[in-house]
C-alpha cells in the first residue's frame, strides 16, 4: 500500500488483468500469479483487476475478494494495485472494497451501479456513502456507459471531488472525448483521469490525464506502457 498516500503515482499502463479460472471453474491463483510476473517484467506501470476486464459481474463476491487477495500479494506493493470493487449492490461494493483495503490495495475502482440507471442524485449519495465508509483509501470513479447504462455527468464528479478528499479520480470509458474535457473543466486538473478507451489512450495526456486501464495490456503490455514513456519524453511520433 505504499502508494496509497499518493494517488498521483498511479500513473501510466495499468494493466487491467483478465481472471482465469481452472477446468474445475474455482480461481486459478497460480495463473493469476504469473500473469502479474509477466506484466512487471513487461513494464506495466500497475495493476487492476475486476473493472469489466475478468467479467466481475458473473463471478460470486467470494471469488472476487480471492482474486484481490491473491493479485495483491503477487504484486508486493512493487507497482500500484488499483482493483475494480464495484458491484450493482452496495453491500456488495462496500465489502470487497473493505478486501481491497485490507489487502493493501492503492486505490479502489468503483463502477456506476449496473442496470439500475440511477439519478445524479443517487450516485453521489453512492459514491459518498463508500468515500465516506473507506475515508483511508483513494476511490477511483469508474464511468463505462456502453455496460452499465448510466453516465455520471461532469458536475457530479466535481461534486464528489469537491466533497471528499479520498475521491480522486476518474476512469473514463466512454468514446466521447468532449467529456473527458468537461469532466476536468468541471472537477479541476488536479483530478486524476485514466483512459478506458483504447483508441482515447493517447489523446487523453494531452487533455492532463495521468494515463490510462487498456486491456489491450492484456495482449501487448509493453507496447502499452511504452506509448505512454515515450509521450513523457515528447517522443510524439513514437507514442
Amino acid at each position: 500500500m505504499k502508494f496509497r498516500s499518493d494517488p498521483s503515482l498511479i500513473h501510466g499502463s495499468i494493466a487491467p488483468l483478465v481472471t482465469p479460472f481452472t477446468a474445475e471453474g474455482a480461481v486459478d491463483v497460480d495463473a493469476l500469479r504469473r500473469l502479474v510476473r509477466w506484466q512487471l517484467a513487461a513494464g506495466s506501470h500497475g495493476i487492476s483487476l475486476g473493472g469489466s476486464t475478468g467479467e466481475p459481474s458473473s463471478q460470486s463476491v467470494a471469488e472476487r475478494a480471492e482474486a484481490i487477495r491473491v493479485v495483491a500479494g503477487a504484486i508486493d506493493d512493487r507497482v500500484p494495485f488499483m482493483p475494480g470493487t464495484g458491484s450493482a449492490k452496495l453491500a456488495e461494493t462496500l465489502e470487497l472494497t473493505g478486501v481491497a483495503r485490507d489487502a493493501g490495495a492503492d486505490a479502489a475502482l468503483i463502477i456506476t451501479p449496473y442496470y439500475a440507471r440511477p439519478t445524479q442524485e443517487a450516485l453521489f449519495v453512492w459514491y459518498s456513502t463508500v468515500a465516506r465508509e473507506y475515508p483511508d483509501l483513494p476511490i477511483v470513479i469508474y464511468n463505462v456507459p456502453s455496460r452499465t447504462a448510466v453516465e455520471i455527468d461532469p458536475h457530479t464528479v466535481g461534486r464528489l471531488f469537491r466533497a471528499h478528499e479520498n475521491i480522486v479520480g476518474i476512469k473514463e470509458t466512454t468514446k466521447d472525448f468532449e467529456h473527458f474535457s468537461r469532466v476536468i473543466e468541471a472537477a479541476g486538473p488536479e483530478l486524476l483521469v485514466w483512459s478506458g478507451i483504447e483508441l482515447l489512450c493517447l489523446p487523453v495526456l494531452t487533455l492532463g490525464g495521468v494515463g490510462f486501464v487498456s486491456a489491450l495490456a492484456n495482449i501487448a503490455p509493453s507496447a502499452v506502457a511504452q506509448m505512454y514513456e515515450a509521450y513523457q519524453v515528447g517522443d510524439f511520433d513514437r507514442a
